[in-house]
């Protein structure tokens, strides 16, 4: 056992934070979860409180979940740890690389510069090109820029009439007024999630869709089910993460009948498919890899 002071920001009681809250207790004999919720800064101390407990005093913060639910307020939040960072505190991953995630657009971009294959993707506020794309796709998913776990998507297809089409998608744009529009793919009913640590790739699982469902995640019914991964598969999911340089992640992808697309790079990764689809404890490699990382570090 190891005597450092690890925090883990997440969501007090969800099973991915707790789990990995008990990977750093167990090699560590320390515990605390940080709810970003209840977090304060006083610029005039450089002091990041939480309860009893000055963050910018722990050696290391282990990013789990920054909120429920993406949205502006998760990068205020990322903002804030900042401040813990510049007063030596590893974090993991750092907030500035997690920020350019926790929007899809920004994901969305960082992938095209990289040259990384994803599906056919217009943005636009204007409705006219919106209604236009969804004519040209036949089927189109209304992406929010904030949402996991495919919450807020719609799905739009061409068959609806002008009428119909024009009407959700005025009301998805009421909503989300710069809309993110991608091309509905075959995915033959699964898609896959690739694990990395450190960039190092650590295996793929694969979500399948329940009842010939368009979406696959285990929030509309979805089950994990191991996957083995080609070398080219590897390769090509090891590119898509690689710009971000995140210390954990998943990437989300896809085969298509015009090869692999990737759909996103997770800000935070996925505990539950490493360990339902493929056994791997994500969580224990995780803070060993936090703890080997301060131990090189201190040396």
């Amino acid at each position: 056992m190891v005597e450092y002071k690890i925090g883990v920001v997440g969501l007090p009681g969800n099973w991915s934070t707790e789990v990995l809250a008990n990977a750093v207790e167990a090699r560590t004999g320390f515990r605390l979860v940080v709810d970003m919720k209840s977090v304060s800064l006083d610029l005039s101390t450089k002091a990041l409180t939480y309860g009893n407990h000055n963050l910018c005093e722990l050696d290391a913060l282990i990013i789990k979940k920054i909120s429920r639910e993406y949205s502006f307020n998760a990068l205020d939040r990322l903002e804030l740890l900042r401040i813990a960072e510049a007063q030596g505190v590893r974090v993991y991953s750092r907030p500035d690389r997690i920020l350019r995630l926790v929007d899809r657009l920004s994901c969305t971009v960082s992938l095209s510069n990289a040259g990384i294959q994803m599906p056919e993707t217009v943005v636009t506020e204007d409705l006219d090109m919106a209604h236009e794309t969804v004519r040209e796709f036949g089927e189109s998913i209304f992406k929010p820029l904030y949402s996991t776990k495919a919450r807020g998507m719609r799905v739009i297809s061409a068959s609806q009439g002008g009428k119909k089409i024009r009407q959700t998608i005025k009301e998805f744009h009421d909503q989300n007024p710069m809309m993110y529009i991608q091309k509905r793919k075959d995915l033959r009913g699964r898609d896959f999630g690739m694990v990395f640590l450190g960039g190092d790739y650590l295996g793929s699982y694969a979500r399948v869709c329940k009842n010939n469902s368009w979406n696959t995640t285990i929030h509309h019914g979805g089950k994990y089910t191991a996957y083995k991964a080609g070398a080219d598969l590897i390769e090509f999911g090891s590119r898509a993460q690689a710009p971000f340089g995140l210390d954990f992640t998943t990437v989300d992808v896809a085969i298509t009948e015009n090869g692999p697309v990737v759909f996103e790079v997770s800000a935070f990764g996925g505990f539950r498919g490493a360990q339902k689809g493929i056994g791997i404890d994500a969580a224990g490699l995780y803070a060993d890899y936090v703890i080997n990382n301060l131990v090189s570090v201190s040396d």
